[in-house]
């Protein structure tokens, strides 16, 4: 038995040996220090005080440091380099160093005069690169590092799913718990690896209470499993991510804890069992301010304290009195309620916490202190305000006329700015009127409806092509103010939101709910000079607005974000209805038969847009999907749309006369046997020249390979010419094209009609001859600038990305590759890519201008480009021996009542064409209709026959004519 003692005592001291020797220094010195505290300094520690820097020295804070050794202050409003001398005193007078506390759930400057402020959690909710919300906490745990803070009770992770919250709002990242828990791990991280303390709050959700618990308990009735799919799920991810803290709120969940009055802070079944147990959170907690009323009203004195500490908390925020404080669990101990080895694992984990965190009585340095703080604040704001300003809507044109917002700017249009706010200049005003030269307006929300009024009519009576409307002064919570956003203010908006206008809202989103009828509309958050003037570069077009809705507002869902790149393209969205859902069914059946693999389909009726739909994909195989804004081979639809129009043109300015023949304009067709042949013939197909010439036949070997001496796959002195991909033709070579049209037989001209390209060769030579133009470039001047046609042209890889290009045919036998981005027409190929048959480039819907305008008797925009009586001469039968107009191709003559072409319901004073690349337009005067098909049905080959052989664009021509129902 002695012996048993002894080994027992041996194995006693051995163990304390050996549990000195592993004692690491952070508890060798949090149990040292320990020991040099008395029974009130160790409740004392667990008490984190208040401190104004405003206030200079407060008597009261001297007094808790001093009698009680408090172990923490938060401090509040003041100044930076106040609150570092206020600092270096406190800690020079404790007898344990202070850990530092501040409320910066957007840095100091949430705090601190003079202090810039970082974004918040609203704006940082609508980025979504985490990288970027990292960066921010990170430089946010610097900036408080450098002000000799420890502890910043951020990030907020409660879930904002209530629109009528009084207190979280702006301050959580949204509505969606996913964003919640990324966004707050990112900022969480960022902080803790500058050496802050993070901390997340409000435990276990503050989000969906309509309650301020600063001055009620407010009460949560959803079930543990309501809770632990939403409100729960970001503290959880948090502390598996490693969060070091969390703040636990004033809040009555009855799921969690039915005691009357028993808030979540002083709930043993919220602290202990939910929060340590269940969630398995073994870093410091801290309970929400004591002194608010939603607890304090129900525990007067330091009641509250020892409530918090017997739940669990580890650190009691704000109390009443450090002395009632001490008072009450000292009689919690008496009680049984509490014992001294709690506390004492409560005190050596807050010294342990102070130890990691670096706590010292070392000063804080003031030389350059000021600057120290703001050194990364404008540079994280521009940064997140490029990635966090959300678009949520941009006007979709409807018509073809200039009256829809035209994002970016141009400094060709004319440009109004009317700033809503308290009256105060505003920084975007004056860029707009540096950038687009824009006239500057306010409107107060003191500001009656007659006074504002005022100016809507300057506005308004100014015709401007767009119009900037700017919300500022925006307040952070709604209130009973509505943001602090006057009606009458919002009624002098109604009259300025037209399809030219933007809304932007500098503030935070849910205050968009008085724009839900906004033609556009984006959500830009933050309203200093650095959110204002990156607003300034995202309307001139320097980025992709790429932020998305933190929290749904109006119809828009969370997640909402409409990314537009800042090209030359035009904002379309589709366009239809159920009146159209024969058209859908014919165009996707045509895909999947294989006619086409992708197409755009307009239909207008009476000016407006009544049908914009993009179907299929580039290719068969693509995964490239088709848009609206794809840019196609138009074909044969070029001779209309770029040499018939030119010809209109100068026909009626006396520049040329159609019964006059080639040789009057043309002096090299002399002595040829096209010198006599009249524009009115070869206008009308019948001026007797053969239908086509292979010339690229020439160029290419047996093997149908391009001949080396005629071909460079890199442009080089005198092969310039692009035929293709990495295919440069001679530049000489285009003589003998010219050679070989003059050398081609005719027959007796008006006598027979032959479609042929060569007519078209010779009138794009006649418009470049009389306007001293190139051809391409005198339609850009004429037609496709004016209308703003921004797509339609020749070559397009000169203005525009290849992707943005619908390919043609993957050919064998000439250029041996896909067709994409130069034309598929090998004559305009070897012509360089411009000629009077081919080689015209489109969208459908800036195809469409142009033919609207013809519709419209030579008018569009309040720009007259011809005379109705030019449109009707052109446009109208003018041959006996076949259905064409001059140019335009029309319906079939004669047909005893059955038609088939172009559509059976289209009426004889239709007018448009066809193209080889599986595209059309036509135009039907009697409906006032204009309707366009493209499509790329030579995609893999151009022989594929089922568009034609399946009528598709007949049929949904007639389809489109039934769901307008003007016809049988």
């Amino acid at each position: 038995m002695k012996n048993r003692r002894l080994i027992v005592a041996a194995i006693s001291v051995l163990s304390s040996l050996l549990a000195k020797a592993q004692s690491t220094p952070a508890q060798q010195w949090v149990d040292q220090t320990y020991k040099t505290l008395s029974d009130d300094e160790k409740i004392a520690q667990l008490v984190i005080i208040r401190a104004y820097s405003n206030k200079g020295v407060e008597a009261n804070v001297v007094n808790d440091i001093k009698r009680f050794n408090v172990g923490s202050i938060c401090f509040f409003q003041g100044g930076p380099v106040r609150q570092a001398q206020l600092t270096n005193y406190y800690q020079g007078i404790a007898k344990t160093p202070i850990l530092i506390t501040i409320d910066g759930e957007y840095g100091l400057g949430m705090r601190l005069d003079s202090v810039t402020k970082y974004p918040y959690a609203i704006t940082l909710g609508a980025v979504t690169d985490a990288s970027l919300v990292y960066q921010t906490g990170k430089a946010i745990g610097t900036q408080h590092k450098r002000l000799g803070v420890h502890v910043d009770y951020a990030p907020v992770v409660d879930i904002n799913n209530n629109p009528n919250n009084p207190v979280i709002g702006f301050r959580s990242f949204g509505e969606d718990k996913y964003r919640v828990a990324r966004s707050g791990i990112a900022f969480m991280k960022g902080m803790q690896d500058a050496g802050i303390m993070a901390t997340a709050k409000h435990f276990p959700g503050h989000g969906d209470v309509d309650v301020d618990s600063h001055l009620d308990l407010p009460v949560i009735n959803k079930t543990r499993a309501q809770l632990e799919d939403l409100e729960l799920y970001p503290f959880r991810e948090l502390i598996k991510a490693g969060v070091q803290s969390v703040m636990v709120g004033h809040l009555s969940v009855p799921s969690i804890d039915n005691g009357k009055n028993r808030a979540t802070s002083i709930s043993k079944n919220a602290v202990n069992g939910l929060l340590r147990k269940e969630l398995g959170f073994n870093g410091l907690t801290f309970t929400d301010a004591l002194e608010m009323k939603g607890v304090a009203k129900y525990y007067p004195g330091g009641t509250i304290a020892a409530e918090a500490l017997i739940a669990g908390n580890d650190m009691l925020c704000l109390p009443e009195s450090v002395e009632g404080t001490i008072k009450a669990v000292k009689d919690a101990i008496k009680q049984k309620r509490l014992t001294w080895q709690d506390l004492e694992q409560k005190v050596k984990k807050v010294l342990l916490a102070k130890y990691n965190l670096g706590v010292s009585k070392q000063p804080v340095a003031l030389d350059n202190l000021l600057n120290d703080l703001n050194s990364e604040t404008d540079a994280i704001r521009k940064k997140v305000a490029e990635k966090a300003i959300t678009l949520l809507s941009l006007a979709n044109p409807n018509t073809f006329r200039n009256e829809f917002f035209s994002w970016p700017l141009k400094k060709s249009r004319k440009v109004a700015y009317v700033a809503f706010g308290n009256g105060t200049k505003e920084t975007l005003g004056d860029r707009l009127k540096a950038d687009f030269n824009a006239d500057v307006f306010y409107i107060n929300y003191a500001d009656a409806v007659g006074k504002g009024g005022t100016v809507v009519k300057k506005i308004v009576d100014g015709k401007y092509d767009d119009v900037v409307i700017g919300f500022h002064d925006i307040a952070t919570r709604k209130g009973s103010t509505n943001y602090g956003i006057s009606q009458s203010a919002i009624q002098n908006w109604y009259a300025l939101n037209k399809t030219n206008a933007i809304t932007l809202v500098f503030g935070n989103p849910l205050a968009a709910a008085s724009f839900c009828t906004a033609k556009s509309l984006a959500v830009c958050y933050e309203d200093d000079v650095v959110f204002q003037n990156t607003a300034a570069d995202w309307l001139r077009g320097d980025f992709v607005a790429a932020g998305t809705l933190p929290v749904g507002v109006c119809t828009f869902k969370q997640g909402d974000g409409k990314l537009v790149s800042p090209g030359d393209l035009t904002y379309l969205e589709p366009i239809g209805d159920e009146r159209f859902t024969a058209v859908d069914s014919i165009a996707i059946d045509g895909i999947k038969k294989k006619a086409y693999p992708g197409c755009v389909i307009l239909a207008a009726k009476d000016g407006k847009i009544v049908y914009h739909k993009a179907f299929g994909s580039f290719d068969y195989d693509s995964l490239d999907a088709t848009r609206l804004n794809s840019i196609f081979d138009l074909a044969s639809v070029t001779k209309t749309s770029a040499v018939t129009v030119s010809i209109m043109k100068m026909a009626e300015q006396g520049k040329i006369d159609l019964k006059k023949k080639l040789s009057d304009y043309l002096p090299f067709t002399k002595k040829t046997n096209k010198a006599d042949l009249t524009l009115e013939n070869i206008l009308l197909h019948q001026a007797g020249m053969v239908p086509f010439i292979g010339f690229y036949k020439e160029t290419i070997d047996a093997d149908g390979n391009p001949r080396p001496e005629l071909y460079r796959s890199l442009p080089e002195e005198g092969y310039t010419t692009q035929v293709a991909r990495n295919l440069y033709l001679r530049n000489d070579w285009k003589d003998t094209i010219w050679k070989r049209i003059l050398e081609s037989p005719v027959v007796p001209q008006g006598r027979k009609y032959e479609y042929s390209d060569n007519d078209f060769w010779f009138l794009g030579k006649i418009v470049e001859t009389v306007s001293g133009k190139p051809l391409e470039q005198y339609v850009q001047d004429s037609f496709y600038i004016p209308l703003y046609m921004k797509t339609t042209g020749y070559r397009p890889l000169e203005r525009f990305p290849l992707y943005e290009i619908v390919p043609s045919e993957k050919e064998t036998g000439f250029r041996n590759q896909l067709i994409q981005g130069t034309v598929h027409d090998e004559g305009a190929a070897l012509g360089g890519g411009v000629a009077g048959h081919a080689g015209l480039f489109s969208t459908a819907y800036d195809l469409g201008k142009l033919y609207q305008m013809l519709l419209s008797g030579g008018e569009l925009n309040g720009h007259r480009y011809f005379k109705w009586e030019t449109v009707q001469e052109f446009t109208a039968y003018k041959s006996s021996i076949s259905r064409r107009a001059y140019g335009f191709d029309k319906p079939e003559k004669n047909t005893g009542g059955i038609q088939t072409y172009p559509s059976a319901l289209a009426s004889p004073q239709t007018f448009g064409h066809t193209g080889f690349t599986g595209t059309c337009v036509w135009v039907d005067p009697k409906y006032n209709i204009v309707y366009v098909f493209l499509s790329n049905r030579v995609t893999p080959t151009r022989n594929n026959p089922r568009l034609g052989s399946y009528n598709v664009r007949g049929s949904i021509q007639d389809a489109i004519y039934k769901g307008l129902g003007v016809a049988n």
